[in-house]
């Protein structure tokens, strides 16, 4: 597609202000010319190549072009007679380089903003831009239209008629037709009257839309007056603000052709979301906020990046008051369907306006991210995540997993609320529910060769952080080896309880003859653990049983910071009780002294509590420890019943997940 400029005019009602220079030369803002902004805008739309018509100043016209350094190629063609003729004549003039191609036409004293060209250069058919909101203009174009369609273009016609601008898209076969009548009126030396006086005369065989642009900036700068109020309306454009959102750690084409479009529109104010934001929904962030806001703030046409705190666009917008929001149509419905009513009713509260472009679902985006997964799931990235996530969010939940398949759903399995998402953070490796699975007691009778088997399991197929249950540790030399080997799978931290002999299941209590290890032996097993590791990243945290083994409060602290001293990267409190009380005395005595080291809570008892009551006490992990080994073997224990109570499987199906449900939780390799 070609661009055809009209610039042969003598702009006299201009006065001084083209006494020295064509009137497409004159500024209409501090930093551009009516010309500057039209060839900028065209090469922001990947047009090549120019048409211009020319006629006084010429040459003045020539050398300022060329000072503007554009990506365009530039074909000035001079009206040698351009003070005694039209500029259809001057069409004339450069038929030669514009027969059989698109072209888009426009007067050189026209001003529009960026939407305006973006809709006329994307219409599949030919067009002109009018406005149904304008009243009609006296001595300016007004278009007839019928049934659609543009019939006249003239100053004189008022009946069925719309303010019209000349900016039009004309297909080369609509484009060829009009061309060919212009010839015909110049060569019969009707060269005083308008290009459109041809069309009017061959309206019937071009189809041209009109394109309503209704209140957005399209208009002619006739004399001093007109631009007066086109410079006012053009620094009112360009003084609004749009705002997007992203979490995105991995920027695509995709992204950055939305945020063009979005640039477009004004001064393009970027929220990012916060990595606490990003985890509750998406995965964990591959970037920090920091880091991810850096790389947006590098990009060309952005002007401010802020932190995006939620989900939730409410508070952004009621800081900053955009004209725009910016999204793609995917949010149309889904779980964040809420999340854009809030933000139509918060844009509605003040006149903004939400603008949405199709969702680019290009395979090569589905790749990179799973790509992105994929690097997710390797030892180094998955063993630092459960330190960086809590760093993130404050609070982390993790769930049992015993099996590949279990870790699927704990990998996979969200709930959405009110437009944002729930998800697991980690996933817990439960000697109770490994054992459990193997048909086996809880008293460390499966070795850590099979356990680690369980964790290579998962591990294949799920890419979350892993905390390992390490009962007692077993002796300090034993240890040390189980460190290492955690530390190199990827496993992000070992708990470990300071429990001797053969171990008994915490959920007994004092019911079986339970003893509880020295302070000092169990100190320098955390040291030897320490001492082992190779990275910083993997964690050794103490499990105090002295609440489960009514040792009372004071022990149980006594201990925490013994532990904490001797290198524990976390403390685990256990209680058996129903109460949270002694877990939540617990927690702000010691907090009182110790701000920083996490502590891990297993609310199996005291389930009642809320992950959101957790970490306003200042817990930093909660562990579901056991509900999906409780909640799967019952459903197989009652559906094995039901199928020897009734002979056959019928009855069964009810209570059946589909096979084709379950193989979809199994990822495919790419």
């Amino acid at each position: 597609m070609k661009a055809l400029i009209l610039n042969s005019g003598l702009g006299r009602r201009m006065g001084v202000l083209t006494s020295e220079h064509p009137k497409c030369m004159t500024e209409v803002s501090g930093r551009e010319t009516i010309l500057s902004r039209q060839l900028t805008q065209l090469a922001e739309k990947g047009i090549e190549e120019v048409v211009m018509t020319t006629g006084l100043f010429d040459t003045v016209l020539e050398e300022y072009c060329k000072s503007l350094e554009l990506p365009l190629t530039i074909t000035f063609v001079k009206n040698p007679v351009y003070d005694k003729t039209n500029y259809i004549y001057s069409i004339y003039c450069a038929r030669e380089y514009l027969e059989d191609q698109d072209v888009l036409l426009m007067h050189g004293d026209l001003v529009f903003e960026n939407t305006v060209l973006d809709d006329v250069m994307e219409s599949q058919e030919s067009c002109m831009t009018v406005s149904s909101t304008l009243p009609l203009p006296e001595k300016d174009f007004k278009a007839v239209i019928h049934k659609n369609r543009i019939e006249k273009v003239g100053i004189e016609f008022f009946e069925d008629a719309l303010a019209a601008q000349p900016l039009y898209k004309l297909n080369k076969e609509d484009w060829n037709v009009w061309l060919a009548r212009i010839e015909e009126f110049c060569e019969k030396e009707k060269v005083s009257c308008y290009a459109e006086n041809a069309f009017n005369e061959v309206s019937d065989q071009c189809l041209i839309r009109p394109l309503d642009v209704q209140d957005r900036l399209c208009a002619e700068i006739d004399n001093p007056e007109d631009l007066k109020q086109v410079s006012g309306m053009l620094k009112e454009v360009e003084n609004r603000t749009v705002y997007m959102c992203f979490s995105a750690d991995m920027l695509h084409s995709g992204h950055i052709a939305i945020i063009r479009k979005a640039a477009r529109l004004g001064r393009l104010i970027i929220g990012v979301l916060s990595d606490e934001a990003v985890i509750s929904y998406k995965r964990y962030p591959l970037l920090p906020y920091a880091e991810r806001k850096a790389l947006f703030e590098n990009i060309r046409g952005v002007s401010r990046v802020v932190e995006q705190k939620t989900l939730s666009y409410k508070e952004n917008l009621e800081k900053y008051h955009p004209d725009y929001v910016v999204h793609g149509d995917d949010w149309v419905s889904g779980f964040q369907k809420p999340v854009r009513q809030e933000v139509l009713n918060t844009l509605k509260a003040y006149g903004g306006t939400l603008v949405e472009f199709p969702y680019s679902r290009d395979e090569k985006y589905k790749a990179l991210e799973n790509r992105a997964r994929a690097d997710l799931s390797l030892p180094d990235m998955r063993r630092a995540r459960l330190r960086k996530a809590i760093e993130m969010k404050g609070t982390v939940s993790a769930m049992e997993a015993h099996s590949g398949l279990t870790g699927l759903i704990v990998e996979n399995t969200v709930v959405y609320q009110n437009g944002e998402a729930r998800q697991f953070d980690a996933m817990w490796i439960s000697s109770l529910c490994d054992s459990t699975a193997k048909g086996k007691p809880d008293i460390e009778l499966v070795d850590m060769t099979s356990r680690f088997r369980t964790i290579d399991d998962i591990m294949e197929v799920t890419t979350k952080p892993i905390i390992f249950d390490g009962d007692t540790g077993g002796m300090i030399e034993h240890f040390v080896y189980t460190v290492r080997t955690l530390e190199r799978m990827g496993v992000s931290a070992v708990i470990i309880e300071d429990k001797t002999g053969l171990k008994k299941n915490s959920l007994f209590g004092t019911e079986v003859e339970q003893t509880q290890d020295s302070v000092e032996h169990f100190s320098e097993k955390i040291r030897a653990g320490k001492r082992a590791q190779k990275t910083k990243e993997f964690m050794v945290i103490a499990r105090i049983e002295s609440l489960i083994l009514e040792r009372g409060m004071e022990d149980a602290l006594e201990r925490a910071f013994a532990f904490v001293g001797a290198g524990a990267d976390g403390i685990m409190i256990h209680s058996r009780k129903p109460e949270p009380d002694e877990i939540f005395e617990f927690v702000e005595k010691f907090r009182s002294k110790d701000q920083v080291t996490p502590i891990v809570v297993v609310p199996t008892s005291f389930n009642q509590v809320t992950e959101e009551e957790f970490k306003a006490r200042g817990v930093n992990i909660v562990i579901y420890a056991n509900q999906l080994t409780r909640t799967g073997f019952p459903a197989m224990q009652n559906a094995a019943k039901m199928i020897l109570e009734h002979h056959r499987a019928k009855e069964c199906d009810e209570i059946c997940m589909p096979f084709k449900e379950i193989i979809r939780l199994i990822p495919e390799e790419d």
